[in-house]
């Protein structure tokens, strides 16, 4: 199955809850967005809010490699990664490649919550 999204939501450990109290104050602009997580990231925000996210695998476990792909195939435009600066990843190698691609392929990328309220304001100026 080949998902298009139009917004990729991504949290790390220690940056889950604050993604998803973004998202709660902002339910109602993410509804009619198609969205994609990482697993636990799209478990936590479905169970939050109740908004339809489609769950890739888990980042560590190849979630983050999935959403690379997408990138690269042209299937996803916008990324919203809550990144903990002060944390050691034991996938770090996984998340700069994410992140290498996104900037590569010009992705609308955002790591805050100030970014990200940038990528969703753009998002619903041009319909993603």
């Amino acid at each position: 199955m080949e998902i298009h999204a139009d917004l990729a939501l991504v949290g790390h450990d220690g940056k889950k809850d604050e993604l998803i109290a973004w998202v709660g104050e902002r339910i109602e602009l993410l509804r009619p967005l198609s969205l994609v997580a990482t697993g636990t990231t799209g478990a936590r925000i479905h169970a939050a809010t109740g908004l339809k996210v489609t769950r890739l695998l888990s980042g560590p476990l190849g979630g983050d490699a999935q959403l690379g792909a997408m990138i690269s195939e042209g299937r996803l435009r916008n990324l919203i990664f809550f990144i903990d600066p002060l944390s050691a990843l034991p996938h770090d190698v996984d998340v700069k490649s994410l992140l290498r691609l996104a900037i590569l392929y010009d992705v609308r990328l955002a790591v805050n919550r100030r970014s990200a309220d940038a990528v969703l304001a753009a998002i619903a100026a041009d319909g993603c």
